[in-house]
């Protein structure tokens, strides 16, 4: 099991860098992660959702997608409360304070999907949550220690020294925590390393002479870590470099943006900018497309859209000939209608969306939640994946943007230049891709290989790592299985 010693320290690309390195070496491998809190979730072959990073890690391991890899999946709505959804299906929304209480309850389910993954596996390789240092969460707690001391799962903790203080945050994880949770880490890695690994030998004797814990490895940075999905929207509101590329698309960064990766594959592309706009910012106006991405709670965000200003942004973009996209619930925000009659993500009611599409939306039913593969309007084979509750009906669904095998599928304007649809991942494939993006640039030749290039990457997280890291040292470690 990897742990941190805080978020964003690189679990989860270890986790999936070792799942393609030790699946290479012959062995069957399973990632697994006990409770993650995210709203990027893909969505398994028999209709149950998962964290997008244990999706990654499963490519990593060549195998397919199962809700045992995440067992609980936390989907933020609000500050306070978040759906929580159990071995791939929902439950009712849960106030944090109420989540200590159902946490107990949570951890057969845990354990009983480890043991499905174990069952059928060589190795399982673990991913903690945040940091087993957050002694105030230790009762009950189902994604850290509690679950490795009860599962008897051999840690590794990771350090991030690219935010300074690893020193600190190794030895300090050792000082605070229980002894027999300390007893269980057998031994610590070091991630994010810029510049000469042996200037920091010294740090590597430091953190044994205080820990007693052996070093598996310092890992240089690895430089195409931005080519694999992030995880964390916080990646989102870090600069980027793409701003002066010719073809530029503006994303509001809505407060509950969900299944963001979407935009991957647009990102991917040499000559297209994806300008991400934090909240108190206008949207860009120089831009060729403004696309509205998913979200976790749509009225809540449409609110918030409003109050940052950009719906006047969206609208005076449109009145001067430009285009709108949404996908999912930036779909159901371009309505005339957004309705929630049993205040299914929040508070009973509804609101007028944007207005650009003659379609009306309500939050009711059940959800919906399936891989699909089909065609554009104009026959272009696409992929993706359904993962919403809303319906939506109205005049401009008889425009649709897609065939899939349920039948049609989004809305378009009149005029051509607002867009919607409910499918997730469309973008990864790379013909409709290169379709969509013609209609701004037709002259564009897109040449990018989306799906090629990420099993390039994992390929390549995989060689970093077998370089710097002790792979026998943690193989040797995952069969110590058993209480410390």
């Amino acid at each position: 099991m990897l742990q941190g010693t805080g978020s964003d320290v690189g679990k989860s690309l270890l986790t999936a860098g070792l799942a393609r390195a030790f699946t290479r070496r012959g062995l069957s491998v399973r990632p697994f992660k006990p409770q993650n809190m995210s709203n990027n979730a893909a969505v398994t072959p028999d209709g149950g959702e998962i964290g997008r990073a244990q999706a990654l890690q499963a490519r990593a391991a060549r195998v397919p997608l199962s809700v045992h890899m995440n067992p609980v999946l936390l989907k933020p709505e609000t500050d306070r409360r978040a759906q929580v959804v159990v071995q791939g299906r929902a439950l009712a929304p849960t106030e944090a304070a109420d989540y200590q209480a159902l946490k107990a309850r949570l951890l057969g389910s845990v354990l009983e999907s480890f043991a499905h993954l174990e069952a059928e596996a060589d190795l399982v390789l673990v991913e903690g949550a945040g940091s087993p240092a957050e002694i105030n969460l230790r009762a009950g707690d189902i994604a850290n220690m509690g679950f490795a001391r009860r599962a008897g799962v051999p840690v590794v903790l990771v350090g991030d020294i690219d935010r300074g203080g690893v020193i600190a945050a190794l030895v300090g994880t050792k000082t605070v925590i229980d002894p027999a949770d300390a007893a269980q880490i057998r031994g610590f890695i070091v991630n994010k390393f810029r510049g000469d690994v042996r200037l920091f030998d010294g740090g590597l004797t430091a953190i044994t002479e205080r820990t007693g814990w052996p070093s598996f490895g310092v890992v240089p940075w690895f430089r195409d870590i931005g080519l694999l999905p992030a995880e964390d929207a916080v990646t989102l509101e870090r600069p980027t470099t793409q701003a002066e590329r010719p073809l530029r698309i503006a994303v509001p960064m809505l407060s509950r943006i969900a299944n963001f990766d979407d935009l991957d594959p647009l990102r991917a592309e040499e000559d297209v900018a994806v300008i991400f706009t934090p909240p108190g910012q206008p949207l860009p106006r120089d831009v060729d497309l403004i696309l509205i991405p998913g979200s976790k709670a749509t009225l809540a965000d449409l609110a918030f859209l409003r109050a940052q200003g950009w719906d006047v942004d969206i609208m005076a973009h449109y009145r001067q000939g430009g285009a709108v996209f949404g996908i999912c619930g930036g779909y159901q925000m371009l309505g005339r209608w957004v309705h929630d009659p049993a205040g299914i993500e929040g508070v009973q009611g509804s609101q007028p969306g944007l207005g650009l599409l003659d379609v009306e939306t309500s939050l009711a039913g059940d959800k919906i939640l399936r891989p699909v593969a089909g065609t554009s309007i104009t026959g272009t084979p696409l992929y993706g994946y359904e993962i919403h509750i809303g319906r939506t009906q109205g005049p401009d669904t008889a425009r649709p943007l897609l065939t899939l095998p349920h039948g049609p599928e989004g809305a378009q304007s009149a005029d051509g230049s607002v867009g919607g649809c409910y499918l997730h991942g469309l973008f990864a494939s790379d013909a409709y891709r290169a379709e969509f993006l013609a209609q701004f640039r037709p002259e564009r030749r897109a040449a990018l290989g989306f799906e090629a290039r990420v099993e390039s990457v994992l390929d390549g997280l995989a060689d970093h790592l077998e370089t710097h890291l002790d792979l026998d040292g943690l193989w040797a470690v995952a069969q110590t299985r058993g209480g410390a």
